[in-house]
């Protein structure tokens, strides 16, 4: 089977994709998510990512860095324009460890939401692709959107209301007066 590489930014954006994907690849998951706020969010996620994992015997790599001051010296006075810094640094690093580790594929859980910029995703992936001289998978993920909310719920997966930065959280919460 072929080996891919799936970026992950939360265990409910990575159950239903990785239900669908496990009989076409061999799976190995990848956790680099610079971006999350606060603290508290980060570990979540990552710990219910860990669980989730161990439970179904999935390979994950772990770049374990909490770089929120990078994320921010990246966004600020660029508030806009800030998915898109993150989206290439998310996909930059995990295309470097797919070429590094030898994987055929790379993709990323990003492509699974609704919410996020699908088309600026597939151009940063497939630019890093042809610069990392790995494959992109690029395969819209949204289609399996409703499955995966009642996958995680039912598995009581801990569910963020938020993409993970600051700056989602404050348009998630925050409403204009």
């Amino acid at each position: 089977m072929p080996k891919l590489l799936v970026h992950i930014c939360c265990a409910p954006c990575f159950i239903a994709p990785y239900q669908h994907l496990k009989d076409e690849y061999e799976i190995h998951g990848f956790w680099y998510n610079h971006n999350i706020h606060p603290w508290q969010e980060y570990r979540k996620r990552l710990d219910t990512l860990k669980q989730y994992v161990e439970a179904e015997n999935i390979p994950l790599i772990c770049k374990d860095e909490y770089n929120l001051d990078e994320f921010l010296r990246n966004s600020v006075f660029r508030e806009n324009r800030r998915c898109e810094a993150c989206y290439y640094e998310r996909l930059r690093q995990t295309a470097a460890v797919a070429k590094k580790g030898n994987f055929d594929f790379f993709t990323s859980t990003l492509l699974y939401s609704k919410f996020q910029n699908h088309e600026q995703i597939k151009a940063i992936a497939a630019s890093l692709a042809e610069e990392y001289d790995v494959a992109f998978l690029d395969h819209d993920l949204r289609e399996y959107w409703k499955e995966g909310i009642e996958l995680s719920k039912a598995a009581g997966m801990y569910r963020q209301q938020y993409c993970g930065c600051i700056y989602s959280e404050r348009d998630r919460y925050y409403r204009q007066r």
